[in-house]
C-alpha cells in the first residue's frame, strides 16, 4: 500500500536519497535546486509513502507547450499555463515494479485536467522512453531553438514528450 501527499521541506533529504540511487551522476540536482522548486511551486509537487516513508517523488509546475525546463533550471510557473511539466519523477529502489510511479503520474495528470490544463509534457532521460509512451506520451521534436538548447543541456540523450489531456481515460 501507498498514499500520496504534498512534499513538505522535511522530505527533501528522502527525495536526494532517491535522486541518488535512481539517477546517473550527470543528471543529480543540487539540494539548493530542488528547495527552490518546492519553494517556487509547493502545490504541485507530490510523494508517495509506503511503510518505510517516502518512496517516491514528482516535481510539476504549469507551463506552456514547447517550453523545457533545462537541467538545474529554475521553475518559472506561469498563470496563462496550457501545460503541466513533469519535471522529475524517481520512485526508490526499493518500491519500484510496484507501480508507485505510473499511479503519481496519473493523479497528478488528473488534477491537472480538473484545472483545464490542455497538455502535460517532460524531458524522457535513461531510456525512459518506452516507460512515458505507456503513460500516453509522445515524443515532440519540434522545439525552437532556445528550447532545444535546454533540452541538450541534459548532456545525455533527452528526449521531450507530451500528451493531450483529452485522453486521460486512456492513461
Amino acid at each position: 500500500m501507498f498514499s500520496f501527499r504534498t512534499m513538505q521541506a522535511s522530505d527533501i533529504p528522502a527525495v536526494m536519497s532517491i535522486q541518488e540511487q535512481v539517477y546517473a551522476p550527470q543528471l543529480h540536482e543540487e539540494e539548493a535546486v530542488i528547495r527552490a522548486r518546492l519553494a517556487a511551486c509547493p502545490q504541485q509537487a507530490w510523494v508517495a509513502e509506503d511503510a518505510d516513508g517516502v518512496c517516491a517523488y514528482l516535481f510539476a509546475y504549469p507551463s506552456r507547450l514547447g517550453q523545457v525546463t533545462p537541467l538545474d533550471g529554475d521553475f518559472q510557473p506561469l498563470a496563462e499555463a496550457d501545460c503541466l511539466y513533469l519535471h522529475d519523477l524517481a520512485v526508490a529502489s526499493r518500491a519500484a515494479g510496484r507501480g508507485i510511479g505510473p499511479a503519481l503520474v496519473r493523479h497528478k495528470l488528473q488534477r491537472a485536467g480538473a484545472a483545464k490544463l490542455r497538455y502535460s509534457a517532460l524531458v524522457s532521460v535513461q531510456d525512459s522512453q518506452g516507460f512515458w509512451s505507456r503513460l500516453g506520451f509522445e515524443p515532440e521534436e519540434k522545439l525552437s531553438a532556445p528550447q532545444a538548447s535546454n533540452l541538450a543541456s541534459y548532456r545525455i540523450p533527452a528526449v521531450y514528450m507530451v500528451r493531450s489531456l483529452d485522453t486521460l481515460a486512456s492513461a
